[in-house]
């Protein structure tokens, strides 16, 4: 009996261990945030839908899933080395050494296929393109280039807005104005947000070669007043999802009040410099990005 209650407790250790690698491999809260995103665009775009396809929307969701999680295997399969200097990542589960490099290769290969298999058969081939697009250019080149140039944020920004686009072509099948705006909504707003995060982490990132603030000086003025540009660009662009007659009145006052609302702690950043002010950033801009989004979805119902 106790023989047995330990091979069971084993067992169960095992299991639980290997599906928080898994869960690190496939950055698990990342993945989900991708998905919600482009859920949220597929039902603002299914408007005027009598009937839901649920088989499509669930396909959106699982391929998605894993085509983002495969991207983000690649990415860790291509930093590996890199994340052991860093305090946050030297734990995952391939600079750990708990997974081999074969094991997440594989892992990334099945999911990135299997997703975009997904998307192209169950959802459409339009979706599927960018979904391919979105982890190419996320892995094979945001990735390698974080090494080289601060330019990768700008590169990166443009997998990084694919989601809402996903969503969008999932529901439509096609692409245009709309669509697009949707992209470019996401694409300025994680300027804010990510820069903000870089400079929580820079000392981090400095470690591993990843030199990711606008600024060559780093965490001072400079690169403040770039986070502080990014927050006023982000007000008109939002706008214009109104300015084309596409959303209401009720998403117009969400994102003038939110966007106004993110210039005070961008404000304090370039007053203080400092990473309590940087933090405030980070976290106004994701409840700005997740307010919007909804409103987006509600002045359409």
């Amino acid at each position: 009996m106790l023989l047995e209650k330990s091979v069971k407790a084993d067992i169960s250790t095992v299991i639980a261990t290997k599906y928080a690698d898994y869960s690190a491999l496939v950055k698990m809260r990342l993945s989900s945030l991708v998905v919600f995103t482009a859920a949220i665009s597929y039902l603002y775009a299914d408007k005027g839908v009598e009937v839901m396809d649920w088989s499509k929307f669930i396909s959106l969701i699982i391929g998605g899933f894993l085509v983002t999680g495969s991207a983000n295997g690649f990415n860790q399969l291509l930093e590996r080395n890199l994340d052991k200097f860093m305090s946050r990542t030297q734990d995952r589960p391939l600079p750990s050494g708990r997974m081999s490099v074969a094991e997440a290769l594989i892992a990334s290969l099945v999911m990135g296929i299997s997703g975009i298999l997904i998307l192209g058969y169950q959802v459409n081939y339009l979706t599927a393109f960018f979904g391919i697009f979105s982890l190419l250019s996320y892995a094979f080149i945001y990735t390698p280039l974080k090494q080289v140039s601060r330019l990768a944020v700008f590169v990166g920004a443009i997998p990084g807005a694919m989601p809402p686009l996903l969503g969008y072509v999932a529901s439509a099948n096609h692409f245009g104005m709309e669509p697009g705006l949707l992209f470019a909504v996401q694409f300025v707003w994680q300027f804010t947000h990510f820069w903000a995060i870089a400079w929580l982490l820079n000392e981090d990132y400095n470690k591993a070669g990843f030199y990711l603030l606008p600024s060559l000086s780093g965490t001072t003025k400079a690169s403040a007043y770039w986070i502080m540009a990014s927050s006023i660009i982000q007000i008109p662009v939002s706008v214009l999802l109104y300015t084309y007659h596409y959303v209401g009145v009720f998403y117009l006052i969400a994102a003038i009040v939110m966007g106004i609302w993110g210039l005070y702690p961008a404000y304090k950043l370039v007053q203080n410099c400092d990473k309590p002010s940087a933090k405030k950033v980070m976290l106004t801009g994701f409840l700005y990005i997740t307010v919007i989004q909804v409103m987006m979805l509600i002045d359409k119902i």
